[in-house]
């Protein structure tokens, strides 16, 4: 009898030594969460241009940022779902669990930081003042006083009310080349083209955003141009909310690893035909 209770808490105490072990390595909720379901759910746009846009034949995302949050997907060995909140929503990081991780290239600023942590930065963004191709403007400065659009809840509003900090690491710190006398925001940048397409000065003077998505709007036939030089040069990084240090690891390695073996490069290079994964 006493051989057989000795047996019985051997084993009681193995299965709890088990289940700690399990708890230890699945300690993080996000990530218990996701290895368990065998989905990764991410949050990306429908009309984010070469980023992620729908493709209207097979009602698939498609873009350099979708096919980057697959390869995650890949090194979690999980397979992914898509959602498409919009912009303002997932910086609010008001995310109530509906995804695990964001795209859109978020610029991994101070403010942000207080929300989310960064893992991974796998591109960096050329942010450009874009006017209407009738536009007078011969430098930045010359839109002083004049109506500026932006898309809420971005660096590029950041930037339009001077209260843009570039405090990431090795950041180089940037003149506020424009003062505008009015700052409209939108829902996405397209929307904003839309008006700056009506005119110069009709319902915006100019649009600031990123120099990819200008050059889509321009394929796609907008009366638009760039305004001089890029005004910064930022960071694009994957947001994921405090709480997980265990999940943002494994986003940290799914990046690293696309880097090593040259794959961020490639996607790049088969997005927007020049490789964005550097600084210059």
């Amino acid at each position: 009898m006493s051989r057989l209770k000795t047996a019985i808490a051997a084993a009681a105490s193995l299965t709890v030594t088990i289940a700690a072990m399990t708890s230890a390595a699945d300690a993080g909720a996000v990530l218990d969460k996701v290895l368990k379901s065998g989905t990764l759910t991410v949050a990306a746009g429908p009309d984010w241009g070469t980023m992620s846009s729908l493709n209207n034949e097979t009602q698939q995302l498609q873009g350099y940022d979708i096919d980057v949050a697959k390869g995650i997907a890949d090194h979690l060995g999980v397979k992914i779902e898509f959602v498409t909140p919009s912009w303002d929503i997932i910086t609010s990081g008001n995310w109530q669990g509906r995804w695990d991780v964001a795209m859109g290239q978020m610029t991994p600023t101070a403010v942000r930081a207080e929300k989310f942590d960064f893992p991974g930065v796998y591109f960096y963004a050329r942010v450009v003042a874009v006017v209407h191709k009738d536009s007078k403007a011969a430098k930045p400065a010359d839109l002083n006083g004049k109506r500026v659009g932006v898309t809420a809840g971005s660096v590029q509003e950041e930037y339009a009310n001077h209260t843009f900090k570039p405090n990431w690491v090795d950041a180089k710190p940037i003149e506020f080349q424009i003062k505008p006398g009015e700052i409209k925001t939108y829902a996405t940048t397209n929307v904003a083209f839309d008006d700056l397409r009506l005119g110069d000065g009709v319902r915006l003077d100019a649009v600031l955003t990123d120099g990819t998505v200008m050059d889509d709007a321009i394929k796609a036939g907008y009366p638009i141009k760039p305004l001089g030089e890029p005004l910064f040069s930022s960071p694009g990084a994957i947001p994921v909310l405090h709480g997980d240090k265990e999940f943002s690891g494994k986003i940290a390695e799914a990046i690293q690893k696309m880097k090593e073996d040259g794959t961020l490069s490639k996607l790049s290079l088969k997005w927007y035909g020049v490789d964005y994964t550097t600084e210059n």
